[in-house]
């Protein structure tokens, strides 16, 4: 297993760890090479981010490390605590410095995503969604088997039942949370009564430990205009509260009670009962959470836009427009678009498959055929399954190559 850990990394290269000797004057090193450069988790190479091979997704090291102090800084001042989800990411290394950061642990969606975690030594472990079949019920009892700190979400007493059974096939007892419905009705059980009835029986089961619950309100995150989004998050969490009464009330473990993300991560706090917020966007930041506005101004910028693709001209010779190899394939197809970072006066489409099309109106600055360009990406998640790979960069070099280990675990 290997250790990703930057101080590591650092205290190697400062120790006079060799450099290999590379050709300046190749240009577009493939992810294969830039693996091999990479493969005693040392760089040893002295590489310029314009000189990777495109497209490229990029994370700059000095705004990641600045969003997590953040964070946590935030987090901490308000007396709750982080468990961010790895759903944004896919990275154990990001996840290993969320968790040296102070972060309780981490979140996953799917139990595919829980499993590459634990393989790469993550062992605080939330599943927020259900596994409904006895396949995945099977997995996730087989991973509690091996990793103590992961802990499974249920919303059914069915389900609750499988896990149960399952767990004591194993002959294990399975830490669980109940998952209440926040208002959207995409996951959870109702609050109030049919929860607490659903948390009695996970407590009753022979093979469960009950640990609390989670209520996420996804739809609360991307409200624009921090008052209205203040507004609507801690009104659509008042029935979470009052379940978290009801258990509490009703002699239940409640130590657990965690929800919240990114576009309300200074708001969660209000919300009485809550340990800590599911954030997982802050790392990286996109298109779509620049336009929910923070507490200050129209544009949210509690966080820095750490990730970008690195893309490379194709076509200049079309008067007002470029053409470049980032497209839906590199991008997605997610709005608001990608932005060009750092220039203004231009706008950017990823809609074909493998071509970006960059159009320009009064433009900072103009491209030809080979120039190289960023882009704030639109969807940070669904941009980042994409890749196998990120570039860990400081100033304009890259200093790690991170594997996206949980890339394309959706089940």
């Amino acid at each position: 297993m290997r250790d990703s850990s930057l101080s590591r990394r650092r205290f190697l290269q400062s120790a006079g760890a060799a450099a290999v000797a590379v050709p300046t004057s190749i240009k577009g090193f493939t992810a294969a090479e830039m693996r091999g450069f990479d493969a005693t988790d040392v760089m040893e190479a002295d590489i310029s981010k314009w000189e990777l091979d495109t497209p490229a997704l990029c994370v700059d090291l000095g705004a990641l490390e600045a969003n997590l102090a953040t964070l946590q800084q935030t987090v901490v001042r308000n007396g709750i605590a982080s468990r961010p989800h790895a759903k944004t990411h896919k990275c154990p290394a990001i996840a290993r410095l969320q968790i040296e950061n102070g972060s309780v642990g981490i979140c996953t969606a799917k139990v595919g995503e829980a499993v590459a975690m634990y393989e790469h030594g993550i062992d605080e472990i939330l599943m927020t969604t259900i596994n409904a079949t006895l396949f995945k019920i099977t997995r996730a009892m087989n991973l509690r088997r091996q990793c103590s700190g992961f802990i499974q979400a249920t919303d059914t007493p069915g389900n609750a039942r499988d896990l149960s059974a399952a767990a004591e096939a194993l002959g294990i007892v399975a830490d669980v949370v109940v998952d209440i419905d926040s208002g959207g009705h995409r996951t959870g059980v109702t609050p109030g009564q049919p929860a607490l009835e659903l948390a009695q029986l996970v407590d009753q089961l022979p093979g469960l430990r009950l640990q609390g619950m989670l209520c996420y309100d996804g739809g609360s995150q991307h409200v624009k205009g921090f008052d209205t989004r203040r507004a609507r998050t801690l009104e659509r969490l008042v029935p979470a509260t009052e379940t978290y009464d009801l258990m509490q009330r009703s002699g239940l473990n409640t130590g657990i009670f965690s929800g919240g993300g990114t576009g309300t991560y200074n708001i969660d706090h209000e919300t009485r009962g809550l340990t800590d917020i599911q954030v997982g966007s802050y790392v990286f930041m996109d298109a779509q959470y620049l336009a929910i506005g923070g507490s200050g101004s129209d544009l949210y910028s509690d966080f820095d836009t750490s990730l970008t693709i690195l893309t490379t001209v194709l076509n200049a010779q079309y008067e007002g427009r470029v053409t470049t190899d980032a497209g839906a394939k590199a991008c997605t197809i997610n709005q608001p678009w990608p932005i060009v970072k750092g220039e203004t006066g231009m706008s950017y489409t990823s809609g074909s498959d493998e071509f970006g099309t960059l159009r320009y109106d009064d433009p900072s600055r103009t491209y030809k055929l080979g120039d190289k360009l960023e882009l704030i990406v639109s969807h940070c998640d669904p941009v980042v399954n994409l890749y196998d790979q990120m570039y860990a960069v400081r100033n304009d070099r890259v200093e790690a190559v991170w594997r996206i280990a949980a890339r394309g675990m959706s089940a």
